[in-house]
């Protein structure tokens, strides 16, 4: 039949499109290829808590789809920043793991890490309420090993089938794409709100861990559990655990809103501008370990993501430290092409049952397929390995391997039988040595369903700062929820692990706490699984308390200031021994001052001198630095009459910063919201507030102990009922 030429009119175009469109009202969930899924919730394992199968189609569809979806862009982590560096351990481990790298302390292994957001796209900004990829790519002796981690030791699910579920909530809203980089919208919450599995993992991000103050002060963890394997085959169970010399530090809510707007790369700035300086950020490579035979000895299965392993109960044995001393020399060779990949491990790591850590390991690689075009994105330069590289995989886009000689398959005898396979005791990497007999099923073991205990121990361990800050958190983002019943199941699900948080949440939300929690529509389970057998446990209160879980009270939060930035507000006829004699005593301790001055260039001291500005009133701020001080100059009327300084003072006393002001300076504390509460100087008691009344030793060791605090928590504002 002859086509018609006419052209179609608009209505036979959206008839077009029409057939293209899919509803899925009052559908059942299906493959790509129509095939109705029972069971959209759980991997297929040997066994409930088995290894995940390969031939489990309906994952690997649905996984390999998610990979696919955006290009070259990462789908998550999109916005990183990276480091080269090293690591050197401590000493012998030998008792537990083979791995030369980590037993060698006369070798240091070349490193690169990379820090990265994860919900947002690569614009993004740094300060977003996020979790925070810690990738470490090491390069050893024996070959690659990747740890792919977080800055929080939990994740929002127990089974890799979920993730492309998670990241299609927490990204954009697909019709607007809307919000940026925010998890406070309705289909993150909805998703989350019927995962009770998350609510672990949402203390953790509603908290002040999600907001970090640098990089180089935030904690690192594997997530997973993984094995240790020892030369005689014996099996360890380990998690690995980064620690920060400066300790762990955050930023408050509102300051993380105004940095976004003031300066959207200031974790890539603070990064890079440290190295720099030659203050190489540096962490405690540490371990928990679980003898295989204590497997079970918990009250929470060590193989469940969601639960981590409290240290008062296995204590993070230090086996080593990570430096970083160099920047990129450029940052799409190697910050943006860097491939990790939780496969990648040596002799002496293996991998445990964990089902998350397990659809990993086929995630991985098919992205990186999908991001950098080609099976040999090995062969990048940042991605290469230091251990002699010899196979027989040949060709493919964008090959750089010349491979001499005419044999590209084993068993040979053209070529002698090289390459050849290495036995265990030459460092040929074997499996460990794990029985395997069950029947093949999408199920969840039973050990997986305590989803509330440790979400209960995150909040109660917290310092009550910390706790409102949580509280504050889950109010801004539901209030940003526009479905009510959505609100209300939230409310539910956190009424399970605090009746406290629940009431003060649902108090800023104008709404109660439900009576009844709703049990969520679906939490995991098949079509078919017995609900009964899936429903949540009780909160476990055998253990109520770590301080490890909190920044204030965790054992290795250090009172250091070094590379702490303080704000000196300077005019025209600024005192020079004031300002001299504080900055002398910060940078004696590695702390930095910059002048902050009513323009830029330069202003002149009250002897004459000439001192640069470092930034001007008007294009700074306060959330830039970590404290702030106020020398006198000959006419302070330059700072009292500038709103911009004002400002600067007000945003700093909020965010519960140390503030310090020399004598006569009545007039400008007055014109600030610490005016409220001075009384000229007589009550000098307002804490993190410090008058310099001459005596310059008593003021400097005042205020640089004040800093040592990190936060004056006494001068934030209780949390409203």
């Amino acid at each position: 039949m002859k086509k018609s030429n006419t052209p179609k009119t608009d209505n036979a175009k959206l008839r077009d499109l029409e057939k293209n469109r899919e509803y899925s009202d009052g559908q059942y969930i299906t493959t790509d290829h129509g095939v109705k899924i029972n069971n959209d919730h759980n991997s297929l394992k040997a066994g409930e808590r088995g290894p995940s199968l390969l031939e489990d189609f309906i994952m690997r569809e649905k996984i390999t789809h998610f990979d696919h979806e955006r290009i070259p862009e990462r789908i998550v982590h999109a916005r990183g920043s990276g480091a080269h560096g090293y690591f050197e351990s401590y000493g012998n481990v030998s008792d537990y793991t083979k791995a030369a790298f980590l037993n060698n302390t006369a070798t240091k292994t070349p490193v690169f890490v990379r820090f990265s957001t994860v919900a947002g796209f690569r614009g993004s900004t740094d300060l977003a309420r996020d979790v925070r990829g810690f990738a470490i790519k090491f390069y050893t002796q024996e070959g690659v090993f990747d740890m792919v981690g977080n800055n929080i030791p939990v994740f929002f699910i127990q089974d890799a089938m979920k993730f492309p579920d998670l990241i299609h909530a927490v990204k954009p809203e697909p019709h607007n794409e809307i919000p940026q980089a925010a998890s406070a919208h309705d289909t993150f919450w909805d998703f989350i709100s019927l995962m009770p599995e998350s609510m672990h993992m949402v203390m953790w991000a509603m908290s002040d861990r999600a907001i970090p103050r640098s990089y180089r002060m935030m904690e690192g963890f594997g997530i997973h559990t993984f094995r240790f394997i020892n030369a005689e085959g014996k099996s360890t169970f380990v998690k690995f655990h980064l620690k920060p010399k400066l300790g762990t530090h955050a930023v408050v809510w509102d300051e993380a809103l105004k940095i976004s707007g003031n300066d959207p790369d200031f974790h890539r700035r603070d990064l890079w501008d440290n190295i720099e300086m030659g203050n190489f950020p540096e962490w405690e490579f540490g371990v928990q370990l679980v003898a295989e035979e204590d497997e079970h000895k918990f009250n929470f299965d060590i193989l469940d993501p969601t639960k981590l392993i409290p240290e008062e109960l296995v204590p993070v044995t230090p086996i080593g430290k990570l430096v970083l001393n160099r920047n990129p020399d450029n940052f799409f060779a190697e910050t943006e092409q860097v491939a990790f990949h939780p496969g990648h491990i040596v002799p002496g790591i293996d991998f445990s049952n964990d089902p998350l850590l397990q659809g990993r390991l086929f995630s991985y690689t098919d992205t990186q397929l999908s991001r950098l075009g080609s099976p040999n994105f090995h062969e990048i330069p940042i991605n290469r390995t230091i251990a002699p590289m010899h196979n027989n995989q040949r060709d493919g886009h964008m090959r750089q391997e010349i491979n001499v000689g005419r044999v590209s398959y084993s068993p040979n005898s053209l070529n002698d039988g090289y390459p050849a396979q290495a036995k265990e005791a030459e460092g040929g990497f074997v499996s460990h040595y794990e029985r395997i007999e069950a029947h093949k099923v999408r199920e969840r073991s039973e050990s997986f369903s305590d989803h509330f205990s440790q979400a209960a121990l995150f909040f109660n361990s917290q310092t009550e700062p910390e706790q409102n800050h949580i509280i504050k958190a889950l109010r801004f983002e539901l209030s940003k929820v526009e479905t009510v019943a959505i609100r209300e199941r939230m409310l539910g699900l956190l009424s399970n692990v605090s009746a406290e948080l629940a009431t003060k949440v649902a108090s800023g939300l104008g709404i109660a706490v439900p009576k009844q929690p709703q049990k969520p529509m679906n939490h995991g389970i098949g079509a078919d699984a017995d609900p009964k057998k899936h429903e949540p446990k009780p909160i476990d209160t055998s253990y109520k308390n770590s301080d490890a879980l909190s920044m204030v009270k965790n054992p290795t939060t250090t009172n250091s200031i070094e590379t702490r930035q303080v704000a000196f507000l300077c005019a025209d006829g600024v005192s020079e021994k004031s300002l001299n004699a504080l900055k002398k005593a910060l940078e004696s301790k590695g702390a930095a001052a910059k002048i902050v001055g009513p323009h830029a260039g330069s202003i002149t001291g009250d002897a004459g001198t000439e001192i640069k500005v470092d930034f001007a009133f008007f294009s700074s701020s306060s959330v830039l630095f970590d404290a702030v001080f106020v020398p006198a100059a000959k006419d302070n009327s330059q700072l009292t009459e500038n709103d911009n300084v004002i400002e600067f003072i007000n945003d700093a006393y909020r965010h519960c910063k140390v503030i310090g002001f020399d004598n006569g300076l009545n007039d400008l504390i007055k014109a600030t919201t610490i005016g409220n509460k001075w009384n000229d100087g007589k009550d000098n008691s307002l804490p993190g507030i410090i008058i310099n009344n001459g005596n310059a030793k008593s003021f400097t060791d005042d205020f640089t102990t004040q800093m040592g605090r990190h936060r004056i928590w006494e001068r934030e504002p209780k949390i409203s009922e």
